[in-house]
């Protein structure tokens, strides 16, 4: 048990980035998959389905996983901005991957957007930890 803590004392932030990480792509899915069944378009219903998660992701990332200690309005603004525009770079990477293999490829709409997510996941933390909450609170 001793092992099992040090162990989650080291990775602590990772793990916490994992699971909200998974939660937040969740939240991405069921909009997504909801929207699918009900008629939506396909990109537009990844747009609406990403706003939702990006809102859950940041309140989360915020508070529990990089712990920020941004207080002040200006440095809340410029947190948000960086981490929005994170955000939408990695929206943009998604949208080419489901671009390229529903459109081009042909593929099914819904295994391209899971291996869609398991990228964007990794390049939101390197993202949100060296960019957008490398001020953390120690």
């Amino acid at each position: 048990m001793e092992t099992i803590k040090k162990l989650y004392a080291k990775y602590k932030e990772a793990i916490l980035y994992i699971i909200f990480g998974i939660l937040t792509t969740l939240v991405n899915f069921i909009i997504y998959t909801v929207l699918i069944f009900v008629g939506i378009d396909t990109y537009i219903a990844n747009i609406i389905a990403w706003v939702g998660a990006v809102l859950f992701a940041y309140l989360t990332n915020r508070s529990i996983v990089f712990n920020s200690s941004a207080k002040k309005k200006a440095e809340l603004f410029k947190e948000i901005i960086a981490f929005y525009g994170a955000r939408i770079f990695s929206l943009i990477v998604e949208m080419i991957i489901l671009y390229v293999c529903i459109d081009l490829i042909g593929m099914d709409q819904f295994i391209p957007k899971l291996a869609a997510q398991v990228i964007v996941i990794i390049l939101n933390y390197i993202l949100s930890k060296f960019m957008v909450f490398r001020n953390k609170k120690k």
